[in-house]
Formats: structure tokens, sequence, C-alpha cells
């Protein structure tokens, strides 16, 4: 309630025939009368509606009453009396006849019903748990601070006796006002009854008071305990459920879908009623819709459905804020008239100087709140669109998948979200600063009249090019992620494919692409950066421009215009915010660019093809016995709409409990048949029903870098006694019991510590301990030995496993376990050639028979590792997969007491060590304390110092510049006045329009400069990060996850690119600006030094100017983003492989002549603290000789092959090569001189013609020749491009068999001397084996081959075998001699089946 004196009312309030100040005017007893009246009730009466909505719809729970709850209503209904008895005193002197101004009756009663509502308020704030109000803060605030200069005033004025009761209740109003608001200052107690259940350690915002929460009080104890110890998990506080990932990302799911669907029926309905209309151009139409407008628009309004309200609280904040930031120039206006006019009140000055402190804090208080929440709605955005980009990765159809590569997801989850969500800062910045642009023109009106309009045309003349820039950087932008995401599909391919790019010594040949594209990458940067550059300074220039045309149009158009103090200061305080508005403009641009081109390729990606969920009409609940529980009727599939049928007319009924086994040779549709029961394939015709829930076991086993427990339970509640069981069918039991901590040790990344073997059998255990009711193998046998695989299908699979009952469909190449089947379906050319039972299709004589024919002995039908887990076996020749007594406790017990050496020996890895040689310690873990001086001269160094002083001198002398510009004006405006003009005005225009060109020119410089380094710095970093890791042995990349190594080349690197040259810049033009700042107080008030040096020092706590505040930010910001050029460095000191080419080489081209090999008391480790895997190996090979190598799991076979190849260094001993030793041998020419064909066949994303002659070596008919050798010329010659053929990331758009022919095809092209065949046939029927033996036979005739035996048949034809056991060679001789032993190699023939 305002004091009441004098009405505001008389001649000599409208007399206006003689000019008054401005700030007489506003700072008159009337005006803050008027003001302090109905200010507080109108702020009341709009925003307390909209609060009262707001707790209604957000209900907390249940306050109790509390002593400041009655406090506040005490304080409340005092009020309310008091403002009752102002009316009524009022009144009672109207009823006795004295004359009332009509203001001492309105003013009393507004205030009575607004502190009504305000005590209502309180009330329904304790209803609905709300602990403390800002709104009543801020109304008790101008209820307080508005009557309190009115009434000083009133006091100052003196007569006291006239009406003391007019001039008492306002001191009383005061007190009341100032104690009310005191109370909401405070925090009330926790609400009872909450919806949600209380969290162990909430965020302390939530019962903070107001004050806390507008100056982050609130997490000063968090900074505090931050600042005295590293924080631990335990220190921070409970995520709440509306910023938790699984609200946020269901609820944009939700947007997502229902915008999408109703986007995409709108677009059927537009195309439909155009079909009606215009018949011809329908398919056009249909088209065209979908790309158009089923893209952006739906995730758009799905982002902003969920995030609009938290952006409009941030954009109102802002909005406040840049109110106060104008204050500021009006204020000063008064203030300079203030001190013009001798005869103004004293008080007046020091109110305006309060007031611009105040506007400034609260400027600074507003902006802060508005940075805050739309930094938690990044956050929230970031969280809920990676987890939709995660779900929709999910549910991708099978093409779809074919055009997302791995790398392609980590770019738009670490780059373009950021992107992104990034950009939400800057959306205020499209047309905020067009309000301060508009708001300065009229200031400049006011001050410069008419003069003030040559500004418009400056800016109207920069439009075009800005226009233009916007244009070109948006198609760079889109290059430049275009060529990021072909590296990161190239190096995720890389990265998980190393140990075949080691084996052939590929490294420099994708090193080569790799910087290729980078180089790409890096040109569309420079360009962008450059013309980022240009529309930067062009904006800068603008406000230059402005002043100087404004000036000289102002002082030489009109004689009586001349430069004063007032027009300069204050013209130079509003082209300082125009400055700033013309500054943010670009960068907000520059942003939005970036996140369109990211959000365009998100939308893309979420639009992509789903699996169609209606695809398989599936039921949870389990059929009954004797019901058909898998049904294809008239089934036709396909891969991908553009692609032909892959399956065709398929009928099939499998009843509940049936074993279906399904055989065909290599590319005949067997793994599809699986693919299409589980949805992934698109249906063109027919029906597919499934009965129950499903599981599957994938043809090449998908293991998770976790236990082995973990990997197996998947999720599910641990059953003790299940898991054991099904570990002990699965024949896992013997492997877990030789891994350093049993079933809890972890498997390593992608199983890199398990063999072949170990993790098809893992993954098998998966499925099996689901208990699932339809299982869907597809050839989990293939990488098992045949003792093994009998195991594992007799106690799993067959009629007497633990899946007997369950619905399986097996798909094998081992022909051996038909008998045992109920069902078989033969498939020929994605048909069924054939399906009955086995003895109905012996006699039928048909495509079974031709299987059969095809492959010799079908009773061993053993293929995959030799692998028998070690210890007895049972009477049946299974392995013993039986368990001891006491197994159970191997659950307890993290550590055996038996040594592990056996179970390293194919890895060398202890299993349940997470770092190693390629995992520094605490590299990749939380890291503490600041970042080391040492990374930013490393970033430094990578730019070249002399780049660095010449940026640094350029900015300095633009800062030079704008000094000289602005000193240069003040002595312009103190230039004195001859007949009313200034003199010199052409030569103090000029000079000052030169300093401007200057200014502008060693701005566009300086910042190109940065921004050029930072791409010259970026490019140096990239390269030695890729040089660090393709260097490390292969143990380093056993040890380090991909993920770790996928993020240092996507998001460290993208960061190093822009954020860092980015936040460089603006930390060198805010310091080399703030040092400007400090050098024109320091000249114009030397006192001022002994001010700003404390003032630098407490900063932490005063956030004083903006440009300080600004100059902070960017250093922590830089701070932050450095961290980046650690982690790209994090590997340069990791161990390395010998040189590739070393200066001086043992061997000689053309070496090896005749392939002659000799291990020498060979022995290797894997690690120094590791016994030896492989110790004492003595033996020679005769050129062209063939060599079979077999033995158990563990024995070293694979070590030998790992050492001919230096993949893992010689302990002790060599190895010589045509008696050449290869220690001294570069590895690249060791590695070219050797083949191997592995287990795993890998393909490379890129030409069918690259992945087959990697080094371009071959001409196309040689390529040709080989491909009919391996029988798949007819295949290529069918598809699309035939050689230039694109192959998908690991080649998944190629059946595993044909994948591993096009291995075959490669190792024929290079045709070394020296060959190792590494389970080259596990992928492919046994005819197509044979074939391939053939092939490999007429081929590398007089080459030496050595034949790691995983099928004991493949041996049986080679002049020696050699039987490894313990790492030692323990038998050697022909396949007859060692047979007639009657050693280990007999004993594991017969548990082959071959005697």
């Amino acid at each position: 309630m305002a004091g009441q004196g004098e009405p505001c009312a008389g001649p000599g309030v409208w007399n206006q025939t003689e000019p008054e100040p401005a700030a007489a005017r506003l700072l008159s007893l009337c005006f803050l009368k008027t003001a302090g009246v109905w200010v507080p009730p109108m702020y009341l009466w709009v925003l307390g509606p909209i609060h009262l909505l707001y707790i209604h719809r957000h209900d907390k729970g249940y306050i109790q009453m509390s002593r400041l709850f009655k406090a506040k209503m005490v304080l409340g209904f005092a009020l309310i009396i008091l403002c009752t008895s102002s009316v009524s005193v009022t009144l009672w002197r109207i009823q006795q006849g004295t004359p009332q101004a009509l203001e001492f009756l309105i003013h009393p009663t507004v205030w009575l019903t607004t502190m009504s509502f305000a005590v209502f308020l309180i009330h329904a704030e304790r209803k609905k748990g709300v602990q403390a109000s800002g709104v009543l803060f801020g109304y008790w605030l101008l209820c307080f601070l508005f009557p309190a200069t009115s009434a000083t005033q009133q006091a100052s004025r003196g007569d006291f006796q006239s009406d003391p009761f007019r001039h008492l209740s306002p001191y009383l109003y005061l007190s009341l006002v100032m104690a009310q608001f005191a109370l909401s200052c405070l925090a009330d107690q926790c609400p009872l009854f909450r919806k949600r259940p209380p969290q162990a350690n909430p965020c302390p915002k939530a019962g903070a008071s107001f004050p806390s929460k507008a100056m982050f009080w609130w997490v000063s104890g968090l900074v505090w305990k931050g600042y005295r110890r590293p924080l631990g998990p335990k220190d921070l506080w409970s995520l709440g459920s509306k910023n938790s990932s699984e609200e946020l990302v269901s609820q944009l799911e939700k947007e997502w879908t229902r915008n999408r669907s109703a986007t995409q029926r709108h677009t059927k309905a537009t195309a439909f009623k155009r079909k009606g209309s215009h018949n011809k151009e329908a398919p056009e139409t249909e088209t065209l819709l979908p790309q158009q407008r089923g893209k952006r628009g739906p995730l758009l309004r799905a982002i902003w459905q969920v995030g609009r309200s938290a952006f409009l609280l941030g954009t109102l904040s802002l909005i406040v804020s840049d109110v106060f930031r104008f204050t500021v120039p009006k204020l000063l206006s008064l203030f300079l008239e203030f001190i013009g006019d001798p005869n103004t009140p004293a008080w007046k000055g020091y109110l305006l100087a309060v007031l611009m402190f105040l506007s400034a804090c609260l400027q600074t208080l507003f902006e802060q709140q508005h940075m805050y929440r739309l930094k938690v709605l990044q956050l929230r955005l970031r969280t809920a669109i990676i987890g939709l980009v995660y779900r929709k990765v999910l549910a991708l159809s099978s093409s779809s998948r074919k055009s997302s590569a791995v790398g392609d997801v980590v770019n738009l989850v670490s780059v373009d979200v950021q992107r992104l969500t990034e950009s939400v800062t800057y959306l205020n910045g499209l047309w905020l600063p067009l309000i301060w642009i508009v708001v300065c023109f009229v200031y400049l009106w006011q001050l410069l009249g008419p003069s003030a309009l040559t500004a418009i045309a400056v800016f109207v003349s920069l439009l075009p090019l800005n226009f233009f820039i916007t244009k070109k950087r948006n198609h760079h932008q889109q290059e430049q992620m275009r060529q990021k995401d072909c590296r990161a599909r190239l190096t995720s391919c890389i990265l998980r494919n190393v140990r075949t790019v080691k084996y052939h010594g590929w490294e420099g040949a994708f090193l080569d692409r790799v910087l290729h594209i980078r180089a790409q990458e890096l040109g569309a940067l420079k360009t962008s950066s450059l013309l980022f550059s240009v529309s930067l300074v062009s904006f800068q220039v603008s406000t230059f421009l402005v002043a100087l045309v404004v000036f000289a149009v102002h002082t030489l158009v009109a004689e009586e215009n001349a430069m004063d103090a007032e027009k300069a200061f204050v013209t130079l305080t509003v082209l300082n915010i125009l400055n700033k508005a013309q500054a943010f403009l670009p960068f907000s641009i520059h942003s939005i660019v970036q996140a369109r081109v990211s959000f365009d390729r998100l939308a893309a990606f979420l639009s992509l093809e789903e699996t169609d969920p209606g695809a398989v009409d599936s039921s949870p609940s389990r059929c009954a016995a004797g019901e058909d529980c898998i049904s294809i009727q008239e089934g036709t599939f396909t891969w991908s709409q553009e692609s032909a049928p892959c399956l065709r007319r398929i009928n099939l009924t499998v009843p509940q409990g049936c074993l279906l086994a399904v055989v065909g040779p290599v590319g005949a549709g067997k793994s599809s048949l699986l693919s299409a029961l589980l949805g992934e394939l698109s249906k063109v015709e027919g029906s597919v029903s499934i009965k129950g829930p499903v599981a599957y076991v994938p043809q090449e086993a998908w293991v998770q870098n976790m236990s082995v427990v973990d990997n197996v339970c998947f999720g599910q509640e641990l059953d003790a006694p299940w898991l054991e069981t099904v570990l002990e069918a699965c024949a896992l039991w013997p492997d877990v019991d030789g891994f350093p901590a049993g079933v809890h040790t972890r498997t390593g990344e992608q199983g890199m510590n398990l063999s072949g073997g170990q993790k098809q059998r893992l993954s098998l255990a998966r499925a099996v301990y689901r208990k699932a009711a339809v299982y869907l193998l597809d050839d989990p046998l293939a990488a098992l030995d045949a003792q093994v695989g009998q195991h594992v299908f007799n106690r799993v699979i067959g009629p007497d496993g633990l899946l007997q009952g369950t619905t399986r469909i097996l798909v094998t190449h081992a022909l051996h376990i038909l008998p045992q089947a109920d069902w078989i379906v033969v498939l020929e050319d994605g048909a069924i050639a054939e399906m009955g039972s086995f003895q109905e299709l012996l006699h039928r004589k048909g495509a079974l028979v031709g299987l059969l024919d095809g492959a010799s002995q079908p009773g061993d039908g053993g293929e995959g590792d030799t692998e028998p887990p070690a210890g007895a076996k049972d009477p049946r020749g299974s392995a013993a997969g039986g368990r001891p007594e006491g197994r159970s406790e191997r659950f307890m017990k993290l550590v055996p007491e038996k040594d592990s050496a056996a179970s390293e020996a194919q890895t060398g890895l202890p299993l349940d060590d997470p770092e190693g040689p390629g995992q520094p310690k605490g590299k990749d873990g939380t890291q503490y304390g600041r970042v080391k001086a040492t990374m930013y001269l490393t970033y430094l160094r990578a730019v070249g110092t002399p780049l660095c002083l010449y940026a640094l001198f350029l900015f300095l002398c633009q800062q030079v510049a704008s000094f000289c510009r602005g000193y240069w004006l003040s002595l312009w405006a103190d230039d004195p006045i001859v007949d009313g003009q200034q003199t010199h005005v052409a030569l103090r225009g000029w000079v000052f329009g030169l300093l401007g060109c200057l200014q502008a020119i060693g701005l566009f410089a300086s910042m190109a400069t940065v921004l050029l380094g930072g791409i010259r710095a970026s490019s140096l970093l990239f390269r030695g990060l890729l040089w660090d890791v393709a260097r490390s042995p292969i143990g380093f990349f056993e040890r380090t996850p991909v993920g770790n190594l996928l993020n240092r080349f996507s998001k460290e690197t993208d960061i190093v690119d822009v954020d860092i040259p980015d936040k460089l810049r603006s930390l060198l033009m805010y310091a080399f600006g703030l040092l400007e700042v400090g050098l024109v107080v320091t000249v114009t008030t030397p006192l001022a030094v002994v001010a700003i040096l404390p003032l630098l020092l407490l900063y932490a706590g005063f956030q004083v100017t903006q440009m300080l505040q600004w100059a902070v930010r960017s250093w922590t910001d830089l701070e932050s983003s450095i961290v980046s050029v650690e982690r790209l460095k994090d590997y340069a000191q990791t161990p390395k492989e010998a040189p590739w080419k070393p200066l001086t080489c043992a061997a000689h081209p053309p070496w090896p002549r005749r392939g002659q090999i000799e291990f020498r008391d060979f022995g290797l480790r894997y690690r120094p603290e590791l016994p030896l895997a492989v110790r004492g190996v003595s033996f020679k090979i005769n050129a062209g000789e063939k060599v079979g190598i077999v033995g158990r799991t563990g024995a070293g076979k694979s070590s030998l092959a790992g050492g001919l190849l230096r993949l893992v260094e010689a302990a002790e001993g060599g190895i010589w090569i045509d008696g050449v030793p290869i220690a001294q041998v570069g590895l690249h020419t060791l590695r070219s001189r050797v083949t191997i064909i592995p287990q795993d066949p890998i393909l490379f994303p890129g030409s069918l013609r690259m992945n087959l002659d990697m080094l371009q070596e071959h001409t196309d008919e040689a390529i040709w020749e080989v491909l009919e050798t391996v029988q798949l010329r007819a295949t290529v010659a069918s598809l699309p491009g035939q050689l230039h053929y694109e192959c998908t990331d690991q080649g998944d758009n190629l059946s595993v068999g044909q994948k591993q022919l096009l291995c075959l095809a490669r190792a024929l092209l290079r045709k070394t001397q020296i060959l190792i065949l590494d389970e080259a046939t596990a992928a492919v029927d046994p005819g197509t084996e044979r074939q391939m033996q053939a092939a490999l036979g007429s081929w590398f005739a007089q080459c030496t081959v050595l034949l790691i035996a995983h099928r004991l048949r493949s041996v049986l034809d080679c002049a020696r075998v050699l039987v490894m056991d313990e790492g030692q060679v323990a038998e050697s001789g022909s396949p007859a001699q060692l047979l007639a032993q009657k050693g280990l190699f007999y004993r594991l023939a017969q548990e082959s089946g071959l005697v």
C-alpha cells in the first residue's frame, strides 16, 4: 500500500508548457506512489491464477501447519486488518462530511482484495505441498520496494501533524510487509502423503527456499564437498523421476509415435484425394509426400511437446533479463540528466545509482536462470533422443540395418544429438537479437533523431551476404557430416575386425582410406569455418558502420547537431548492446545450421523402415501338445523391398515338441527361414504364426563384455540350480573351472577372451536358460568339434536333452544328426525342395540324398574346434560334462585355486583383468583434479607456435584498434563547439572509420587464424590417435572396449574439431575485451585499479560484469573441452608393435622362395606375468609340405599361428622362414608373404573388388578366375554392379557361407608360399567343403600349408600331423603313424568317430 499524502492531481501535474527533465518526471512522488499502488496488485492478479492452476495440476502432497505457516497467516491477517482500517477511515471521514480524494478509497480497497488473495495463496500452497513460493516472494518484494521509496520521499517532506493516520499507516504496513518478505525467504517443512516415495539421497533443490533456488545456494554444499575431496557416486543426489531416462524416453517415444502416425494418416489421405483427381500423378505424389513431410515435422513436434514448458520458462527468464538489460542505458541517460541539473535533489542520484546496480544484478540473475533451465532441458532432451535412437536400432528392419552401420549410429548419438541439444540455447538467438536491434534503434532515434534511420540501411545491405553465407555453410555442414559418417563406419569396421587387418598387414591401406576421408571432412569444415568468420565479422562491422554513419550524418547534416557527452556515451552503451545482439545472431545461425543438419539426419534415421510387428502372428501363451506351434502358409519373403525374394512359396507347419532340422547348400535360405520366423524379413505374401515365447541362437555367437553368469542370465533372475544344469548340458563347466573367477569371469570385448566354441556354447546356454517354448537354432554346432558337438546335441537339443518338449528348428550342416530329428526340411534356392522324416527322404532319393552323397563319411559330422573339455569321458564318447561334488561352491568363490594358464593359452589374458597394456590404469575411468597444463601445451604445439603467436598478435591489434576507436570517439565528443558546430568533424569521422576498418580486418584475421589453427591441430591429433591405435599389438584390442575407441574417433574428435577452436576464440575475444575495459577504466579513473584487483580475486562469489562472466564461462568451457585432447593422447604411451617396415630387413625379395619353416625352441607368453603359453617347440616344416596341427583347447595350436605372424612376439627361441629369422623382418613384409584364412569370415564396407584385392594388385580377369574356382562367379555376376557391388558393414548382405568362400578367394589371389588354414570351412556344407579343399589343393599344391585341424578328418591327407598338448608338441608324424601309436591323436580320433 503506497504512502498516502496529497493526491496526484492539480494544475502543476498536467502543466506541460515548461520542459521538465525525464529524471524529475520518473522519480516524482506522484509517479512512485502510483507505481507502488498498482504494480504489486497487478503482478499478483496476473500470476496468481496461473500459479494456482499449476500447483493444482502438480500436487506434491500436504504440509502440516508449521510455525512458519502460522506466522505468515498472522501477518497476512494483520495486513488485511490494516487495509480494512484504511477503507473504514476514509468512509468515516466521508460520512462526517470531510471531502476525500477518490484514490483514498480505491487504493485501500484494491490492496484489501489483493492481500486477501495473497493469504488464500499461502493456504492453497500448504494444501498442495509447496514449500517455497516464488510468486509470493516477488509479490512481497514489490510490496516493499515501491512504497518504501515513496514513504522515504514523504518522510523527507515532514508535515506529520496534518494527518497522523495516513503518515503512520505506511510505516506500519512496511514493517508487516518486510516481516512477510523475510518469512518468504524461508522454506516450509516437507509435505506428507507424497505421490512419489521419498528417495535415499534427494536433491536439496526440492526443499530449498526461493532465494536459494534463485541464487543456486542449494548446490553450494556439493561444490564445497567436491572442493575438499573427489566426489563419488554416493555423493551425488538421487535422480528424480522426471529426470529419469525411463520416463523421458517413454514420453518422447509416445509423442513421436503419435505425431508420426498422424502425419502418415494425413499423407495417405492427401495422396488418396490427389489420386482421385489426378490419376496419372498419384504414384509420383505418393513417393514425394513422405520425403517432404514425413520426417522432420513429427520429430520437431514431439520434441516441442516434451520440452516446451521448460523452454518457455527459460525464454521468459531471458526476456525479463533483457528488460533489465535495456533499463541500464535509460537509467544512464537519467543519471546524465541528473548530473547536468544542479537543482535536482541528491537522493535521486543515489537512487539512480542503486537502480543501475540492481538492474545489472537482476539481469545476471535472470540470465543465469535462463541458462540453468535450458541446460537442464538439454540434458533431458539428450537423454530422451539417445534413448529413442537406441530403441529405434532394436526395431530396424533388415534393409534399414544395412543402410545404418554401427559407425552411423555412433555419430548420431555422440555428435548429432549433441549438436541438436546444444542448439536449444541458441534458439532464442534467432528472434530476440532482432528485438534488441529494434529497441536499440528506438533509443538511437530518441538520442539522435532521424539520423538513426541510416542504421537500418546498413543492416539491410548486409542481409543478402549473410543469407548467402548461411546457405553455403549448410551445404558444407551436410558434406562434413556425410564424410564423418563414412569415416566412422570404416573406423568401426576396422576396430571390430582388427585381428583380420593385422593378419594380412592391411593397416597401411586402411590408414590411407581413413585419412583420405578425413581430409575431405576437414576440407568441408575449413570452408565452413571461414564462412562463419566472414559472417561474424560482417555483424561486427555492421555495428561499427552504424556508429560511423549515424555520427557522421548527425553531425554533418544539421548544423545545430553536435556530439555531446550524453549522446556519445549513451549511444556507445546502446551500440554495445547492439554489438552483443549482432555477435549473438551469427552464433545462433551457426548453431542452428549445424543443428538442422543433425536434426534432418536424426529424423531420417528415426523414419527408417522398421520390422513389421504384424509380420508374425505371435502369441505369448504356450500351445498345447499336438497343436501346431509354428505355421507358415504360402510365405514369400525378401530382405528389402528392392531385392528379389529370398524365400518363395514356403508352406511349413511344426507341431509342438517337434525337432525340425533344416539343411541345404550354402545360400539356400536356411538362415533366412529363421529370420522370417523372427519377423526380420519383409513379408511379400502369406502368413506366419508362432505360439509361445521364442529364443534364438545366431550362427555368429553374440557375447557381451560381462561375466559368464550375466551373459547366461541376461537380465533374468538368477536361478543357481538351473544355471548349473544349463552350464553342464552346454559342456561349459570344465571351461568355467579354468577361468580365474569362475562364472564371474568377464568374457572380454565381443568375447575376445573366449574361443569360438566357447562363445557359441555360451550363446546357446543363454537361450536354454530362458526356458522358452520355441527355439530357433542357427547352426550352433558348427563351431564345435565332434565330441563336444555330440555332447551338446545329446544333452541340450536332441530328443533326450534339456529342450525336450519344446519346439526346435535346427539349421545344421551336421548331417549325421539327421536320423534323430523328427522332421527334415531341405532348402534349395530359397524354396523347400522336400521335407519329411529321415527314412522317408532316404527312400525318395531326392535332394537330401544328394547332400549326403556330396559329404564323404557322414558319420564324422564334427565341426569346429577340437575342444573337448579336459577331463574324463563318458562311455558314449561324449564330453564329460558332469560336475563333481561341491560345484555350487563356484558361485561363492571368485578365484579358484587351480592355475588358469591353460584356459588362457588361446588368448593369453587373465579373464578377470579389466585393465592391461591396452588400457592404461585409470585412463577410461574417472579422473580427478584439474586438467594438466601439458594438455594445453600439447594442443598449442599441434596448432604450431608461429600460428599461436600470430593469433595473439592479431587479437591484440584488433583490440588496440577497438580501444583507439573508443578513445577517438571520446575526443570527438570533447571537441569544442564553435557557432553551433564542432571543429574537425570530417577528420574525426575519417579516422573513426579507418580505425573501425582496421579492427574488422584484424578481427577476421584473428578468428580465421584460430579456427584454421584448430583444424590443423585436430588433423595432427587425429592422425596421432589413428597411428597409436593402428600400431598397438593385438592384446591392446583384446583389453580395450571398442566403444572406448569409437568414442575417441567420434565424439572426442568432434570436440577437438569444432568445440575447442570455437571456445578458444571466445576466450581470446572476451579476455582481450576485458583487458580493454580494464585499460579504459585505468586511464580514466586510476584509483579504480585498487578495486579491480580484488574484484578479479573475488569474482567466484560476485558476478558483476557481463564480459567477466562470459570470459570465465569461456574458460571453464575450454577446460572441459580440452579433456578431449588428453583422451586422444591416451594411447600414445602404450606398448606398440615392432616396425612395419624397418630401415634394415633381413629378408630380400623374392622372399620366401621355398616356404621352409623352422621353430627353434620357440616359446611365447601373452603378458610378462603369465607363464609360457607355448614352450620348447622345435620342429621343421619342409618347403611344400602340408602339416596339420591338432590338440585340445588351450593346447597352443592358434598360438603357433599367432607366433608365425608375430601377433605375439616370441619370449624365447625363434622362427625361421627360408633361413631368415622372422624377428628381423618387418611385420608388413612378413604378413604379406603368409596367407591365413581365419575362422571368422570378415568383409569390410566397400566394393566386392576392394574386399578381394585390398591393395589393388590384381586385374579383374584374375579376380573372376578365383571366383570361378570357389564357385561364386555366377553369384557375383548376378549382383548389381558385380565386382563393384557394395558390401555392407560386416558383409551382412551375404550369407556366412558366401563370405567364407570370398575369404577363400581372397587367399587364392594372394597365392603366397605359406598358407595357414584356421577353421576355414566351418560355415559351409560338407559338399562345398570338399570343393574348397580341392581348390586349395590345386592352387597351393607347391606351397607350405599349416592346417589347424578343427575337423580331424581334414588332417588325414596331411603329410605330417603335430599334436599339441599344454603348449608343447606331444606327438609328430604321419596320420597312420600316430594312429598306430595309440597316443593322444588316437584318442582324439576315437572321440571324432574315426576309429
